[in-house]
């Protein structure tokens, strides 16, 4: 057997070519979260959907993935996780390519689904490989590089969606991922070696049955809730229950298996279990604010949409910018002091998010984003390398699994918030705002408009309300950002919390073995 990393001619291992090579497979994935939003209405045209029916078409993707994200580490530890991380791909990229040839909403539904399915450990496995392939004093580094992968594939994703869509067609938002598959998985099968194989523990298909149930049913409730008016709806009363069962026969059955489908043990190291925590509230707060800016600029703003894929990017230069930072000086400042400098920051240019308004000019928006951007790197990387610090070696693959189950599930959250109090907040501010619309408003009197609009005329109010609405939309996109910024400002608690990480046993990069 060989007991080593996969070695150059030199001796050293190639670590360069590993990274690269799990960091594909990691963009390639997370990309697919987002890149196919822009081209909804194209495919909706040619699907021949409702706007109700094409949703599914993202719907499916994140059910698919969220349900297969928990056995990711039963799955590497059986079958070997250079094998599971290989088979991912290639069927990722098979389903991709079905994607791209759908001819039905049904067909790319189902399509979409697997290929949620078969792309739901590659984020897990790739965070997994880089934590063993980087000794523990690089972790933060290694770290650092994963997160790139993570922000620039949401970021990227709607930009390149579009332009794929506007001058090719919406089927190269699948056929992309085909190229970077076939190399990703070449590289993977050149530098990466296989773990060791565990035979013992057995696939525990009811907690499997009981947890996917859970967690469908939340992903479904969480997309479909705002649309469905939530709990005036009986398909969310529904799904919430199905949560609820799933949830309560998975602790019952698994409380006191053995071998269970989650190693509940995770829970008991204290980091683990606070920057979980953390990530669910940061993802929360990152997704929901990639999802409002599209529409603040396009609806309220009227920007073009590839001027508002484009505004999104100077969040993930930030980030990038901050990636950097943290890899280098790592060594020079606590992981806490870091992170608590990232929440502040972010906090910070939310708070500046909050003043926006509808005479808001490109400058403050950029400049807001990038800062933004900042923080949410000087958070993410020592949050992913604290989540691991005190996991065992054995641990960490299922240890990735769970993190990234939640960081979706918070992601998937901070959306369904963020639209449901836009949506509430508006029709409130729209309502108390129409109610000073009199000829005898000291406002009314006051305005320019009132020397050239008539109250009695049909015209003239609906353009009054018009700019009402406008209005009211953005009161309903400030208390957004506002609860955006209590979100972040809260979770500075958690990492007053955490303990300063220390070497535990198997931290040592981790040795993939060929198993026989």
């Amino acid at each position: 057997m060989n007991l080593s990393l996969p070695r150059s001619a030199s001796g050293k291992p190639h670590t360069a070519m590993i990274t690269l090579a799990v960091m594909l497979g990691t963009f390639m994935q997370v990309l697919d979260t987002t890149i196919a939003n822009v081209a909804l209405p194209n495919m909706q045209g040619s699907l021949n959907a409702t706007e109700d029916q094409i949703s599914w078409v993202l719907t499916s993707y994140i059910v698919g993935s969220a349900i297969m994200t928990p056995p990711t580490g039963w799955l590497a530890g059986r079958f070997g996780r250079k094998r599971v991380y290989i088979a991912s791909m290639i069927g990722f990229v098979a389903a991709s390519f079905l994607c791209g040839t759908a001819t039905s909403l049904t067909e790319i539904v189902l399509l979409r689904t697997l290929q949620g399915l078969f792309g739901a450990a590659m984020v897990p496995i790739s965070q997994a490989i880089l934590l063993d392939t980087y000794p523990h004093e690089k972790h933060t580094q290694a770290m650092a590089i994963f997160g790139v992968g993570v922000v620039l594939g949401p970021v990227i994703g709607p930009v390149l969606g579009a332009y794929l869509t506007e001058y090719y067609s919406w089927r190269w938002v699948f056929f992309i991922n085909i190229p970077v598959g076939i190399v990703a998985v070449l590289m993977t099968l050149a530098y990466v070696q296989e773990t060791a194989i565990n035979k013992i523990r057995t696939f525990d298909a009811w907690g499997f049955l009981f947890m996917s149930m859970a967690i469908g049913a939340l992903q479904l409730m969480l997309d479909r809730g705002q649309r469905q008016d939530w709990f005036n709806s009986a398909s969310t009363i529904i799904e919430l229950a199905l949560v609820l069962i799933g949830l309560w026969l998975f602790f019952v059955y698994t409380y006191r298996k053995k071998n269970s489908y989650i190693d509940l043990s995770l829970f008991k190291d204290r980091n683990f279990v606070l920057n979980n925590v953390l990530g669910f509230m940061l993802f929360l707060c990152m997704y929901a604010i990639m999802a409002l800016i599209p529409p603040f600029v396009q609806n309220l703003l009227d920007y073009p949409v590839i001027i508002a894929g484009l505004v999104l990017m100077p969040r993930g230069v930030g980030t990038m910018i901050s990636f950097v930072l943290v890899g280098r000086f790592s060594s020079k400042f606590s992981p806490r002091l870091v992170m608590l400098t990232g929440l502040v920051i972010l906090a910070f240019s939310l708070y500046e998010m909050y003043h926006f308004n509808t005479q808001v000019d490109t400058w403050f928006i950029t400049w807001t984003s990038f800062v933004q951007g900042i923080g949410i790197g000087l958070v993410m990387v020592p949050m992913f390398t604290a989540a691991f610090a005190t996991l065992p070696a054995a641990q960490r693959t299922e240890g990735t699994g769970v993190f990234n189950l939640i960081r979706n599930i918070g992601g998937s959250f901070g959306i369904s918030i963020a639209f449901t109090l836009l949506s509430r907040s508006t029709q409130i501010s729209h309502q108390v705002l129409a109610t000073h619309i009199t000829p005898y408003s000291q406002a009314m009197q006051l305005s320019p408009l009132s020397a050239t609009m008539d109250l009695h005329n049909t015209r003239d109010l609906a353009m009054l309300n018009g700019v009402v609405t406008q209005q009211a939309a953005m009161i309903g996109f400030n208390n957004d950002f506002k609860l955006m910024m209590i979100v972040s400002l809260a979770a500075i608690p958690l990492v007053l919390l955490m303990r300063p990480p220390k070497t535990v046993p198997g931290d040592a990069p981790h040795r993939p073995v060929v198993a026989d």
